[in-house]
Protein backbone atom coordinates (compact mmCIF):
# COMPACT_ATOMS: atom_id res chain seq x y z
CA UNK A 1 0.00 0.00 0.00
CA UNK A 2 1.62 3.40 -1.03
CA UNK A 3 2.68 5.36 2.34
CA UNK A 4 0.71 8.48 0.86
CA UNK A 5 -2.59 6.51 0.46
CA UNK A 6 -5.27 8.12 2.46
CA UNK A 7 -6.98 6.73 6.24
CA UNK A 8 -10.23 6.89 4.10
CA UNK A 9 -8.39 5.18 1.41
CA UNK A 10 -6.98 2.32 3.14
CA UNK A 11 -9.94 1.72 5.23
CA UNK A 12 -11.73 1.18 2.00
CA UNK A 13 -9.75 -1.03 0.68
CA UNK A 14 -8.55 -3.20 3.52
CA UNK A 15 -12.05 -3.67 5.37
CA UNK A 16 -13.26 -5.78 2.38
CA UNK A 17 -10.34 -8.07 1.84
CA UNK A 18 -10.52 -8.72 5.67
CA UNK A 19 -14.36 -9.52 5.53
CA UNK A 20 -14.39 -11.55 2.48
CA UNK A 21 -11.15 -13.75 3.57
CA UNK A 22 -13.37 -14.29 6.54
CA UNK A 23 -16.46 -15.42 4.92
CA UNK A 24 -14.24 -17.96 2.89
CA UNK A 25 -12.88 -18.90 6.06
CA UNK A 26 -15.62 -19.52 7.80
CA UNK A 27 -17.71 -20.62 5.33
CA UNK A 28 -15.64 -23.09 3.36
CA UNK A 29 -17.51 -25.91 2.29
CA UNK A 30 -16.83 -29.64 3.61
CA UNK A 31 -18.17 -30.38 -0.26
CA UNK A 32 -16.16 -28.40 -3.31
CA UNK A 33 -19.39 -28.34 -6.25
CA UNK A 34 -18.72 -26.35 -10.08
CA UNK A 35 -20.56 -23.57 -7.96
CA UNK A 36 -17.95 -22.91 -4.96
CA UNK A 37 -15.23 -23.34 -8.05
CA UNK A 38 -16.66 -21.12 -10.21
CA UNK A 39 -17.58 -18.47 -7.53
CA UNK A 40 -13.55 -18.69 -6.70
CA UNK A 41 -13.04 -18.01 -10.49
CA UNK A 42 -14.85 -15.04 -10.09
CA UNK A 43 -13.80 -13.51 -6.80
CA UNK A 44 -10.09 -14.13 -6.23
CA UNK A 45 -9.30 -12.24 -9.63
CA UNK A 46 -11.96 -10.11 -8.98
CA UNK A 47 -10.57 -9.18 -5.63
CA UNK A 48 -6.70 -9.09 -6.85
CA UNK A 49 -7.82 -6.48 -9.81
CA UNK A 50 -9.73 -4.20 -7.17
CA UNK A 51 -7.45 -3.94 -4.63
CA UNK A 52 -4.93 -3.16 -7.47
CA UNK A 53 -7.39 -0.62 -9.07
CA UNK A 54 -7.62 1.08 -5.19
CA UNK A 55 -4.08 1.11 -5.20
CA UNK A 56 -3.78 2.79 -8.46
CA UNK A 57 -6.37 5.37 -7.50
CA UNK A 58 -4.18 6.33 -4.85
CA UNK A 59 -4.98 9.65 -3.40
CA UNK A 60 -7.31 10.35 -6.35
CA UNK A 61 -9.80 7.82 -4.14
CA UNK A 62 -13.07 9.82 -2.17
CA UNK A 63 -16.21 8.26 -1.43
CA UNK A 64 -17.96 10.78 -2.98
CA UNK A 65 -17.25 12.27 -6.87
CA UNK A 66 -14.11 14.39 -6.30
CA UNK A 67 -11.83 15.73 -9.35
CA UNK A 68 -8.32 15.74 -7.70
CA UNK A 69 -6.33 14.40 -10.41
CA UNK A 70 -6.83 11.95 -13.66
CA UNK A 71 -5.67 8.80 -12.70
CA UNK A 72 -4.90 7.33 -16.15
CA UNK A 73 -1.99 4.82 -15.98
CA UNK A 74 -2.66 0.97 -14.59
CA UNK A 75 -6.18 -0.56 -14.86
CA UNK A 76 -7.25 2.79 -15.47
CA UNK A 77 -5.55 3.26 -19.09
CA UNK A 78 -7.86 0.84 -20.10
CA UNK A 79 -11.13 0.84 -17.94
CA UNK A 80 -12.15 4.57 -16.56
CA UNK A 81 -14.02 2.81 -13.59
CA UNK A 82 -12.06 -0.42 -12.50
CA UNK A 83 -13.13 -0.55 -8.92
CA UNK A 84 -16.83 -0.74 -10.43
CA UNK A 85 -15.93 -3.38 -12.58
CA UNK A 86 -13.99 -5.79 -10.66
CA UNK A 87 -16.11 -5.60 -7.72
CA UNK A 88 -19.39 -6.77 -9.70
CA UNK A 89 -17.13 -9.88 -9.71
CA UNK A 90 -16.10 -10.35 -6.51
CA UNK A 91 -19.64 -9.46 -5.56
CA UNK A 92 -21.24 -12.30 -8.02
CA UNK A 93 -18.47 -14.97 -7.04
CA UNK A 94 -19.28 -14.48 -3.04
CA UNK A 95 -22.45 -15.16 -4.08
CA UNK A 96 -21.61 -17.91 -5.87
CA UNK A 97 -19.45 -19.28 -3.24
CA UNK A 98 -21.65 -18.55 -0.91
CA UNK A 99 -24.35 -20.99 -2.77
CA UNK A 100 -27.07 -17.93 -2.69
CA UNK A 101 -27.22 -17.91 -6.83
CA UNK A 102 -30.33 -16.05 -6.53
CA UNK A 103 -29.19 -13.18 -4.86
CA UNK A 104 -27.12 -12.83 -7.93
CA UNK A 105 -30.60 -10.61 -9.10
CA UNK A 106 -28.84 -7.89 -7.00
CA UNK A 107 -26.34 -6.76 -9.70
CA UNK A 108 -29.18 -5.54 -11.23
CA UNK A 109 -30.12 -2.44 -9.18
CA UNK A 110 -26.20 -2.40 -8.32
CA UNK A 111 -24.89 -2.27 -12.04
CA UNK A 112 -27.78 1.12 -12.42
CA UNK A 113 -26.62 2.52 -9.27
CA UNK A 114 -22.81 1.95 -10.63
CA UNK A 115 -24.11 3.54 -14.02
CA UNK A 116 -25.72 6.53 -12.25
CA UNK A 117 -21.90 7.31 -9.90
CA UNK A 118 -20.19 6.61 -13.35
CA UNK A 119 -21.89 8.91 -14.98
CA UNK A 120 -21.74 11.11 -12.18
CA UNK A 121 -17.81 11.17 -11.72
CA UNK A 122 -17.96 11.18 -15.83
CA UNK A 123 -19.26 14.89 -15.63
CA UNK A 124 -17.06 15.80 -12.76
CA UNK A 125 -14.29 15.17 -14.54
CA UNK A 126 -15.04 16.47 -17.78
CA UNK A 127 -15.87 19.85 -16.28
CA UNK A 128 -12.48 19.52 -14.56
CA UNK A 129 -9.79 18.53 -16.86
CA UNK A 130 -12.28 19.04 -20.41
CA UNK A 131 -9.94 17.91 -23.35
CA UNK A 132 -7.65 15.96 -21.61
CA UNK A 133 -10.77 13.82 -19.68
CA UNK A 134 -12.45 13.54 -23.53
CA UNK A 135 -9.75 11.83 -24.50
CA UNK A 136 -8.99 9.99 -21.83
CA UNK A 137 -12.81 8.60 -22.37
CA UNK A 138 -12.69 7.95 -26.02
CA UNK A 139 -9.76 5.74 -25.45
CA UNK A 140 -10.79 3.52 -22.70
CA UNK A 141 -13.98 1.20 -21.64
CA UNK A 142 -16.44 1.99 -19.16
Amino acid sequence: MPETMKPTASFVMVVPVVAIAFLLFTQAPEVWRPIHIFGLVLLVPGLALLTLARIQLGNAFSVTPQATCLVTHGLYSRIRNPIYVFAMFVLAGLILFLKRPWLLLLLIPLSVLQLFRARREAQILEQRFGDAYRQYRARTWF
